[in-house]
């Protein structure tokens, strides 16, 4: 099986021991606490995921640095972006030495992980400036990454963190949320030798299963994980529950026995682009997946990025060897009305524009919402119906 990144094993944060978790829930109470940013809640919810190892916890403002200048922390580990906890004051927080992190995200602030904090210190404006248009390849406001990262205060609390609980995500989807240490004993279970990951934030279509069954065909692989995001995504996008009960429709009905995996974790959305797809490659390797599906757009937002810069990343930025895992490039997909069935563009050049069935993500919520089915060369009937009742329960609102 595929090595977890810098490590043979993986190394969850989670704190797995009755005894000891029962230990720091007691003390957790009463140490000085700190209600973190949601983004730095994912964080701590994917560390204690073991999602990414072999992080210990919260980085140092050089480390940061480091990683959005080039990929590497200060000792040479390789991290393809920052995982700070950012905070506005520590003020209730100086002089100590060890700190409760309570979830924004859940009712009455429940203590999220115990932190030994290592150093404090102020971002400045040349640090910031530089994290965020490295990673997020812009400095617009308007753009909901950079909004985010620059919204959680600019005092930076590092590290080591023993996390005690999933947030909110092993509550609200508890036949979806899955660490990375039960994906890879799920993949051991099934027997799986070479397992193609893919990401998704949106319900899947025609051309994703298309493209998937494509990758799984391409490698010869034994089965595919699909791998949804469960945590904070931009206005408009379509909630997890409805998303993952259209993804295990399609699964169920489309797809040879034993070869579909549906799993989410706990992260909120970076829209970072190429940057956050190596992000993506990092933690399906961590996982378990050998090959990792990079599309069109990857994780993209508006026009910040080139339609296939999440794939040149690989080649260009991120240092050689850093990864194993192998990235399956996709090309745009489209329904081809000569060859009736999903292709990738790329795979028929003897095609013109009339050629192809192409419908803009606008059009066909519009069409959901309307109460009308996509044609079925762009989603299958049974997808379609959950998606169509989901889009008229919000008009009705």
């Amino acid at each position: 099986m595929i090595k977890p990144i810098g490590s043979d094993t993986l190394t969850p944060l989670f704190v797995y021991d009755t005894e000891r978790h029962h230990e720091l829930m007691h003390e957790a109470e009463s140490l000085p606490s700190v209600v973190i940013s949601s983004q730095s809640a994912g964080n701590a919810v994917m560390m204690g995921g073991g999602y990414f190892t072999p992080l210990k916890g919260f980085m140092t403002v050089g480390d940061a640095v480091g990683c959005a200048q080039n990929m590497q922390m200060s000792d040479g580990s390789f991290f393809p972006v920052p995982v700070l906890c950012l905070l506005e004051s520590v003020d209730e927080i100086k002089g100590v030495k060890r700190i409760a992190l309570r979830d924004p995200n859940m009712e009455g602030n429940p203590v999220l992980a115990v932190m030994d904090i290592t150093a404090i210190e102020e971002v400045n404006d040349e640090q910031m400036q530089l994290m965020t248009e490295k990673v997020y390849g812009t400095l617009d406001v308007d753009h909901p990454g950079v909004a985010a990262f620059n919204s959680q205060g600019r005092m930076a609390v590092s590290g080591p963190v023993e996390v005690l609980n999933f947030s909110y995500f092993q509550d609200d989807f508890p036949d979806t949320f899955r660490t990375a240490v039960e994906i890879r004993n799920e993949i051991m279970e099934r027997g799986w030798k070479k397992i193609v990951a893919f990401q998704t934030r949106n319900p899947m279509h025609r051309a994703h299963e298309e493209l998937c069954k494509m990758a799984m065909d391409g490698i010869e692989a034994d089965g595919v994980v699909i791998h949804m995001l469960l945590g904070k995504l931009k206005p408009g996008d379509i909630p997890a529950p409805v998303r993952d009960a259209a993804i295990r429709k399609m699964a169920e009905l489309y797809f040879p026995p034993n070869t579909v995996s549906i799993s989410g974790y706990g992260f909120d959305m970076l829209y970072a682009g190429p940057r956050e797809a190596v992000l993506h490659a990092y933690f399906r390797q961590n996982m378990g997946a050998t090959h990792f599906i990079i599309g069109r757009d990857h994780a993209g937002v508006g026009d910040y990025y080139g339609a296939f810069d999440a794939q040149t990343v690989f080649d260009e930025e991120v240092p050689e060897g850093a990864m194993e895992i192998e990235i399956f490039n996709a090309d745009h997909t489209a329904y081809s009305k000569r060859l009736n069935r999903v292709v990738m563009m790329r795979d028929a050049p003897d095609h013109s524009k009339e050629d192809f069935v192409l419908l803009s993500g606008t059009k066909v919520r519009e069409m959901l919402g309307q109460g009308l089915a996509p044609p079925p060369e762009f989603s299958r009937p049974e997808v379609a119906e959950i998606l169509m009742d989901y889009y008229q329960s919000i008009n009705k609102d």
